[in-house]
């Protein structure tokens, strides 16, 4: 290209730029920033993956908790610090820079969230809950647990209300509607009142802790474990694998039976009802064998009791431990099924039965009634 040519391509770009408007030389920079800004991030995001491995559990679930909010902290501080520099007015200038400042807040928002879940991450990893005395780690798994979904609400409250307070017109009519309430916030006190219980409710759950994650419980007549504990409800899942949908306060307003509250052992009680024959040293010695051969049993509780004397039968108690809810129930059922055909192949005779005695005198005495006219 010759001097004329590079000359004529020089004043056509010249009378270009001189037609743009100058917010398009803003948004053009502005674009670039945000586009460096993100670039920078994923060099980043690369070097620290090759650099670290990634390979404990814990860093790869902090880098994947973390990169969200510092791709969008990289945006935010590029475009911040570009826009005194952008060719805007002051009108175009400040609602970008309202918008910067939303972004901020949400950021800290995202952050302080992010914090919280990594914090009650970290400090659960020393407690399993698939291990055969887990108590302990249902205790501080519960607790963490809720107060994290109270300090999740809190934040995102806080990040709202900050958010909102940026606008001078919505501050104002916030001022006005708190400064005249009235009538209008006695009527959401009352229809936020269920809400408000059951957040209260949670807290008084994470503190006294009547009921934790895993959790075996009777509530309404029904059998099952704390599957969830949210901010309003908690879920039992019953031992038929429906789900029982409570809320919250209900654990603190009413009463309910907790299998499990400070330990998972449990005894287990079969009642059998026999003739008065059976000879109840015999049957001791039975119970303990099956009990002993049974992998079921802790080793702690093995006794056999004749709790009541009836006409026909006697009632003989089986009280036997198992280490929880469930072993407890098998254990059970094993023991019923054992001790039935042991009973029916030495003692038959032992077991109840109508017995009826049959009378010849009182046969022919019948028979001549019946024959006579009536």
């Amino acid at each position: 290209m010759d001097g004329t040519g590079f000359e004529t391509v020089v004043e056509d770009v010249e009378g270009w730029l001189a037609w743009a408007p100058s917010w398009l030389f803003g948004l053009v920079l502005l674009t670039v920033a945000g586009l460096l800004a993100l670039l920078l991030h994923q060099t980043a995001v690369v070097v620290l993956r090759r650099t670290f491995g990634l390979r404990h559990p814990f860093l790869r679930s902090l880098f994947h908790e973390i990169k969200g909010p510092t791709r969008l902290a990289a945006v935010v501080f590029a475009l911040g610090t570009v826009l005194p520099s952008a060719p805007f007015d002051r009108t175009i200038q400040a609602g970008i820079g309202r918008v910067l400042l939303l972004a901020f807040i949400v950021l800290a928002g995202w952050m302080a969230l992010t914090a919280a879940a990594m914090a009650a991450d970290l400090y659960l990893r020393r407690f399993k809950l698939d291990v055969e005395d887990n108590l302990q780690a249902r205790k501080h798994v519960t607790q963490v647990r809720i107060l994290k979904r109270a300090l999740d609400t809190l934040i995102i409250v806080i990040t709202a209300s900050a958010a909102l307070m940026t606008f001078e017109s919505v501050r104002q009519y916030g001022v006005s509607l708190f400064a005249s309430a009235g009538i209008a916030g006695i009527a959401v006190g009352f229809a936020a009142r269920p809400v408000l219980a059951n957040l209260i409710a949670g807290v008084q759950l994470a503190v006294t802790q009547p009921i934790r994650i895993d959790d075996a419980v009777v509530v309404e007549n029904e059998w099952g474990w704390i599957e969830e504990i949210t901010a309003t409800y908690v879920v039992v899942r019953l031992w038929d694998w429906r789900r029982l949908i409570v809320p919250l306060s209900y654990f603190i307003e009413k009463p309910f039976q907790n299998w499990t509250r400070e330990g998972s052992a449990l005894i287990g009680t079969v009642m059998i009802y026999l003739d008065y024959s059976v000879p109840i040293s015999v049957l001791r010695k039975k119970v303990e064998e099956i009990v002993g051969n049974s992998v079921l049993w802790d080793r702690r509780v093995v006794a056999v009791q004749v709790t009541d004397f009836r006409e026909s039968v006697m009632e003989v108690r089986i009280l036997v431990s198992a280490s929880n809810a469930g072993r407890a129930f098998d254990i059970r059922c094993e023991v019923r099924e054992k001790l039935i055909a042991f009973l029916q192949e030495a003692y038959p005779a032992a077991l109840p039965r109508l017995r009826a005695e049959f009378s010849p005198a009182a046969s022919k005495e019948d028979g001549v009634a019946s024959a006579l006219p009536s």
